[in-house]
């Protein structure tokens, strides 16, 4: 049940969702794989909408390159470990949520405790090979993953639903090169907030899901595009050789 003071909190988003709605975000639990440039709006926007659990993971320290697009840290915070730095602000932008910060790298030996009993992933990273990985784990887990990716004025999101949609190693078998990319703010601003709604919209059951579509945003022209995405028969992490031992529709 929502408090009164919750109730005057969320009362814009009660106009849309009804109670039911509200309660559905507040009883959720959404696991965020990173607190950088992806993971800062899309974690402050949860958390003001109501998510009841917010569980956020990071190893990094905040450095001062981080600023200008990682907007849940500040110039104070530079050499604090992220995950302090995140919990502090998320639980000041909402007191009523809980927020769990873990500060480790995921990998294949603790991705599954990580992630728990959360209802969604939020693929947050920057990194392909951990982007897999969140996949995998969320095909395993049969919960929605919600993807984002940035470089310089361009992004890309799309959302996962294990045995339902193309997974994320159907839509980019092969990764791209690691590098250090660049990147402006307000780029990861606009594809978290993509993810972001993807995530509203799915727990509290309205709206349209980025399912099968990937959404591509080119910032140098002001324009969002879509690619329609299939299952990969072939593919060896949901396809052919699935976790599930057939083929999905």
């Amino acid at each position: 049940m929502l408090s009164q003071n919750e109730r005057e909190r969320y009362s814009r988003q009660i106009m849309l969702f009804g109670e039911e709605g509200q309660e559905r975000l507040k009883e959720a639990t959404i696991f965020i794989a990173g607190a950088g440039g992806l993971g800062s709006p899309i974690s402050i926007y949860l958390a003001v909408a109501g998510v009841g659990r917010i569980v956020l993971v990071d190893k990094d320290t905040v450095e001062r390159t981080n600023l200008n697009r990682q907007i849940l840290h500040y110039d104070r915070d530079i050499g604090r470990k992220k995950t302090a730095s995140a919990e502090e602000k998320l639980q000041a932008f909402n007191p009523d949520i809980a927020v769990e910060v873990i500060e480790t790298t995921i990998d294949e030996t603790n991705v599954h405790d990580l992630v728990g009993d959360a209802d969604g992933i939020v693929d947050a990273m920057d990194n392909f090979p951990t982007r897999y990985l969140l996949n995998r784990t969320a095909l395993e887990k049969k919960i929605p993953l919600f993807h984002g990716a940035i470089r310089g004025l361009y992004g890309q999101a799309t959302t996962v639903l294990p045995g339902k949609t193309a997974c994320l190693q159907c839509t980019f078998p092969h990764p791209p090169p690691r590098e250090v990319f660049p990147v402006v703010g307000i780029t990861p601003g606009f594809i978290g907030m993509v993810q972001a709604t993807e995530v509203v919209k799915y727990l509290v059951g309205t709206g349209e899901l980025l399912a099968n579509r990937l959404l591509l945003w080119d910032g140098e022209r002001a324009v969002v595009e879509e690619v329609a995405l299939e299952q990969n028969p072939s593919c060896e992490v949901c396809g052919g050789r699935n976790i599930y031992g057939r083929n999905t529709p």
